[in-house]
Parts: structure tokens; C-alpha cells; sequence
């Protein structure tokens, strides 16, 4: 890769990967045969010491995140404003909180019981919050490296002020009946603010605590404050892809950033947990550095060693990354809904029990998730040939 300001260079090639093999990770999780037969890194983890499939949506965020540098860099370049970008940023974020609670309603969309917040409402919300300050401290290539350090340290301190005052207010702020420090799903502040804020009703379902019922949802209020924290540390990593250094200057910087973050989020891990469902600050940071460091061995890879073809079919989903994502939400529910046969027996039940006889229970329930990924991949493949990219 020249040194030259990826501002005037071509796409970056690691992006899409790292965006594709985010969504094939999200749906291969998301589908097991049985929830009984999984593999350990391919589970959530309970609520503390994350998992492999804990760094999935981390690692869209943070591909959102340098999304943001890079594209609106670009487009300023050839002509747009400030105020075009933002009302694109807006437009943007309306149509993926309808798209959210569309999918969360499919298909039998029953308001009393609609879960409000979701995935695709967490990026919109976070992606807003981002792009409005990558805007507003935007210095364009070749200013001078004084106005480069400012944007950097604007950026910088604007993530550790997020963290910090998240970490404040899940360590001293007294929630009503509970008191201050609760980290857990049913006292801490964000399970709180949840119930208040949505109600009940309107939770993720799966989202429980024993003797309880739902209490919390992991895409809730007050923890997307630990999500926008990981966007930024995206942002930051493309505003440096952005300036004159090589290369290899670009990714051991990246590189050494990353271990840096995993090493802090592991060193603060005894006082802060390390929780996912809550998005606490140290899992941010953690979660930020891991996903630094898989970009920079994909950059390596793909950017600088041009070793591409391998990459094909998760540059498929990466391409068109929200319509796979709804595709696969789709095929989800529908698996669960259309019966086959008895009444009891639903289209994915029928599919596991088929795998099981050919393999044990365990790699059953991964090979139907494998079955699964496969049919998604096939359905967008037409879009990726026929180079059509739905953008929102």
C-alpha cells in the first residue's frame, strides 16, 4: 500500500472482509442446530469473561467506525459538505431504526409486545453519535500535522471521557431500590434504565435473571454508551489510515494499539468486568484492541500482500453487509415458524434432525449452522456478481 492518504486510494479490501466475516460469524452463532450442541467460543458468555462470538458485534462497530473516517474523507475530497454529510448521516439512522424494529416484529408485528432497541438500532444510535463528531473535527489531508494531532486528540479524549463517565455511573451512580456498584442483570444501572425507559414487554426475551424473568436487554440505554466507545476506537484507527505514513508504519502502530487495549482491558478486568450484555468500559476496550489486532493481520493479508481470493465469498456478505444481516434474520425466524410434518416438528428442528444422521449432536447443530451461513451466502452472491451494493 503507498503512503499516499487512503483518502485517494481504492477501497480497502480488509474492510469488507472484516465486515463479512462479522456477519457470517453473527449468523453462524445466531443458528445452531441446538442450542443444547454448541461449542464454547461459539456461545455468549453467560455475563462475565467473554467469548469468541462476544467480539462479533465489536467488530462491526469498529468496521463502522472506520467506515466513517475513510468514507466521509473521500467524499469531502470530491465536493461534499459538512451539511450534506450530516443529513446523509441522519436519513441514514432513520432508515435503521425502522429497518430494526421491522425486523424485530417479523412477521407478526404485535406493538404491545415490540422489542424497541436491537442491533441495527445500537449501530444507527452509535453511528450518528460518531459521524457528528468525525464532522465536527474533520481537518482535511495536508493542513498541517498540528490540525492532524488536534483531530486525533479530540477523538481520543472524547473515548476516554465516554468510558470514564460510564464507568462512573456504573460504580457510583444509586439506582433507586438498589444502590450503587450493582453489576449484575437485574441491579445494575443499564437493566434498570431498560425497564424504565422500554418496559417489560418491550425487552429482549432472552434477556433474564433467575427468580426474575426478563430484566435487562443487552442492546439497552445507558450500556450503548460502552458501544459508541468502540465505534471511536474505529474512527481513530481510520483517521490513522488516513494520514502520509507507510504501510508498515500504519499497521504496527494499529497493531501495537491493539495489544495495548487487550492488555488494559485485562489489567482493570478485576474491577470492572469484563461484560458483554452490559457493554462495560473495560469490555470495550478489550474488544476494541482484539478486533484492532484481527484487522491488521487482514490489512496485511489482503491490503498490503494482495492475497485475495481466499477472501471471495466473506467479501460477498461484506459487500452487502444490511441486507445479509436482514436476509439472515428473515431466513431465522421463518426456520422456526414453518412446520414440516407434526405440528411440534418446525423447518429447523427437521434440518438438525437430519444432520444427526450423519453426525453426532454437537457437530450436527454446527453443520446445520454451517448449512445456514451457506444458503445466505447464496442468495446474496447474485447481488456481489451482478456488482449491485444496497446502501442505505
Amino acid at each position: 500500500m503507498p503512503s499516499a492518504s487512503l483518502a485517494q486510494s481504492t477501497r480497502l479490501v480488509s474492510l469488507d472482509v472484516l465486515r463479512g466475516l462479522t456477519i457470517a460469524g453473527m449468523i453462524l452463532v445466531t443458528d445452531p442446530g441446538s442450542y443444547s450442541f454448541v461449542y464454547a467460543p461459539l456461545r455468549h458468555a453467560e455475563w462475565e469473561s467473554p467469548t469468541t462470538t462476544d467480539m462479533i458485534f465489536p467488530s462491526f462497530l469498529v468496521a463502522v467506525g472506520i467506515s466513517i473516517a475513510l468514507s466521509f474523507a473521500s467524499r469531502i475530497r470530491r465536493g461534499s459538505t459538512r451539511g450534506e454529510l450530516f443529513r446523509h448521516v441522519v436519513q441514514r439512522t432513520v432508515v435503521m431504526i425502522l429497518l430494526g424494529l421491522i425486523l424485530n416484529g417479523f412477521p407478526d408485528y404485535h406493538l404491545a409486545t415490540l422489542r424497541f432497541s436491537g442491533i441495527l438500532q445500537r449501530i444507527a444510535v452509535c453511528y450518528l453519535f460518531g459521524s457528528t463528531l468525525y464532522l465536527s473535527v474533520y481537518t482535511p489531508p495536508g493542513e498541517g500535522e498540528r490540525r492532524e494531532r488536534k483531530v486525533f486528540l479530540v477523538l481520543a479524549l472524547t473515548t476516554l471521557a465516554l468510558l470514564v463517565a460510564y464507568w462512573a455511573l456504573l460504580k457510583l451512580y444509586p439506582v433507586p431500590g438498589f444502590g450503587a456498584g450493582h453489576l449484575d442483570s437485574f441491579m445494575s444501572l443499564p437493566a434498570y434504565v431498560d425497564r424504565a425507559v422500554f418496559g417489560i414487554p418491550h425487552l429482549w426475551p432472552y434477556g433474564t435473571t433467575a427468580g426474575h424473568g426478563v430484566t435487562f436487554d443487552p442492546e439497552g440505554v445507558v450500556s450503548t454508551l460502552g458501544a459508541l466507545a468502540t465505534l471511536l476506537v474505529g474512527v481513530l484507527a481510520g483517521q490513522w489510515l488516513l494520514t502520509a505514513a507507510s504501510a508498515v508504519r500504519k499497521i504496527t502502530v494499529l497493531a501495537v494499539a491493539g495489544a495495548g487495549l487487550v492488555c488494559l482491558g485485562l489489567a482493570l478486568s478485576p474491577v470492572m468486568p469484563l461484560t458483554k450484555k452490559i457493554w462495560t468500559p473495560t469490555f470495550a476496550v478489550l474488544s476494541g484492541g482484539v478486533v484492532l489486532l484481527v484487522f491488521c493481520c487482514l490489512y496485511y493479508l489482503l491490503d498490503m500482500r494482495q492475497w485475495r481470493r481466499w477472501a471471495v465469498p466473506v467479501l460477498v456478505f461484506g459487500s452487502n453487509a444490511i441486507l445479509a444481516f436482514a436476509i439472515s434474520t428473515v431466513i431465522t425466524t421463518l426456520s422456526d415458524r414453518i412446520q414440516v410434518g407434526a405440528e411440534t416438528l418446525t423447518l429447523h428442528k427437521w434440518g438438525f434432525q437430519m444432520m444427526t444422521a450423519w453426525f453426532s449432536p454437537i457437530h450436527a447443530s454446527l453443520a446445520y449452522g454451517l448449512v445456514i451461513v451457506a444458503i445466505n451466502l447464496a442468495l446474496i452472491y447474485p447481488f456481489y456478481r451482478r456488482r449491485i451494493f444496497l446502501r442505505i
